[in-house]
């Protein structure tokens, strides 16, 4: 069988390089003539340990750097590589020959007479499929009851920093609707869907110039569910040197970025983490949370409608506000700068706005969200100090933030925690603006507008207004969120 039907079932590599140091980077050899072919040469050696792995090494004439691609979709560079060939077939196996003159190509033929399906028992193709004893293959689905089972952030970084989607953003569209079975045995994918897959206009775009031109906008959750009808099977591309995986025939992962290949990040029993690099959006990334799919249950987290209160008299805290780019004066146990009016108490907190954009505290409950329905009202009482500069304007984190000055304000947001640096795209604010300086006063924030909500489980805390560098000091004390 020819490596061309070989080529997109499989690979697994194990690779040995003697050297990895760049073309331009070797002084082995002066500046040359381009090499020719007739100066390559490599050998392909059976392993003693197992006749379908292969060792090959360059024994060119001349001096170089050898880059290899063995065939099976992985690729070695170094003066001798190794690469395990669990299928028989016939793979062309090339290696490229690199000097100060230029650069030549040969390539040879490397005959696999037999299977040897033992060399795909290795961790990551168990996780993704099960096993060779499970010859129904294993199925998975996007992890739609979680927050980050899909997202986009930059394409050479390391997370979805621009958008997370919620546990069930994308309801009533097709992304949760497609399912793919990896079967380790003939290393087979089935995808089903329910004759639609996702995507944006740029995604939409590119699938129109493949002739998948039914695409119709979603008006539930935004973008398009476009018409496509998988094939019968698939197969794929496991490389565990590189960590990725290719679905053959331009098969994709039910939401349409224009390629087939994905970083994976995590592989383990319960939980397939990918990423992919956009070919329709220029600079884009796409992440991906897959799991297995009788493992694909609404987890049930309570409401709960727990009054929650501090008066920071105590060195140990009620609520362990956490702070994010406070002032080095910040303290949960300070004395009271004004012990009078409305406030008579000994200790206050005390919170330092910094000179970074976003400055603030936030408090996040454990195992359950907020019951808003009759928890929803946050107090507390605060004092505005008049001597912060108010006057003098700062740097802004952009040309979108309108305020460069030190306000005499706070604000209370609900966010949902599970969103990480992106709880704010669904927040709920209240502010208190324009506040009246040196007395304390008695502020209520009343969410009982969003009574509804049952994905809040955190508090933030912010004075002076955010988005702007300008630093000052503010108190604030008895907090509650209670009834």
């Amino acid at each position: 069988m020819k490596n061309i039907i070989k080529y997109s079932l499989w690979a697994i590599v194990t690779v040995f390089a003697l050297t990895s140091c760049d073309p331009q980077e070797s002084t082995d050899y002066a500046l040359g003539e381009t090499p020719t072919e007739n100066q390559l040469s490599f050998t392909a050696t059976p392993s003693t340990s197992n006749s379908n792995i292969i060792d090959f090494a360059n024994t060119s004439e001349i001096n170089g750097v050898a880059v290899w691609n063995l065939g099976n979709g992985s690729n070695a560079k170094g003066e001798a590589a190794s690469s395990k060939y669990p299928m028989a077939g016939t793979y062309t196996v090339t290696m490229t020959l690199y000097t100060s003159g230029g650069s030549a190509t040969i390539s040879k033929a490397i005959t696999i007479a037999k299977n040897d399906f033992s060399l795909l028992n290795t961790p990551m193709y168990n996780a993704l499929t099960g096993g060779a004893s499970n010859l129904q293959g294993k199925t998975w689905v996007f992890d739609q009851y979680n927050d980050g089972h899909f997202g986009v952030g930059p394409a050479g970084g390391d997370s979805p920093s621009w958008w997370i989607c919620p546990a069930g953003g994308k309801d009533g569209s097709s992304l949760y609707t497609q399912e793919f079975t990896f079967t380790q045995v003939g290393v087979k994918m089935t995808w089903k869907n329910n004759g639609s897959v996702y995507t944006n206009a740029n995604g939409a775009a590119g699938l129109k110039a493949l002739g998948y031109g039914n695409a119709v906008l979603n008006p539930t959750v935004g973008d398009y569910d476009v018409v496509y009808q998988p094939k019968a099977s698939y197969t794929f591309n496991l490389n565990e040197a590189d960590k990725t995986i290719t679905l053959s025939d331009g098969a994709f992962f039910g939401h349409y970025a224009g390629t087939s290949t994905y970083k994976i990040i995590t592989l383990t029993d319960d939980v397939m983490y990918i990423k992919c690099v956009s070919t329709v959006e220029s600079g884009n990334g796409w992440w991906y949370r897959l799991v297995p799919k009788e493992k694909n249950v609404k987890p049930v987290v309570p409401l709960k409608a727990i009054a929650l209160n501090d008066n920071f008299e105590s060195a140990t805290n009620t609520l362990a506000f956490v702070p994010q780019d406070m002032g080095t004066h910040t303290s949960a146990n300070y004395s009271n700068p004004s012990p009078m009016g409305l406030n008579t108490s000994s200790k206050v907190y005390l919170y330092e706005k910094s000179s970074a954009f976003y400055s603030n505290l936030s408090y996040t409950v454990s195992g359950y969200k907020f019951d808003l329905s009759k928890v929803n009202k946050v107090r507390m009482k605060v004092f505005i100090p008049s001597y912060n500069n108010y006057d003098d304007t700062f740097a802004t984190a952009g040309d979108w933030v309108t305020i460069n000055q030190l306000q005499s304000q706070v604000a209370v947001k609900l966010q949902n925690n599970g969103l990480g640096g992106n709880a704010y795209t669904t927040q709920t604010e209240i502010v208190k603006a324009n506040l009246a300086k040196d007395k304390w006063l008695s502020l209520e924030f009343d969410f009982s507008t969003v009574k509804d909500r049952t994905d809040y489980d955190k508090i933030v805390i912010q004075f002076g207004a955010e988005g702007h560098a300008a630093p000052g000091i503010f108190f604030f004390d008895d907090f509650s969120f209670s009834e």
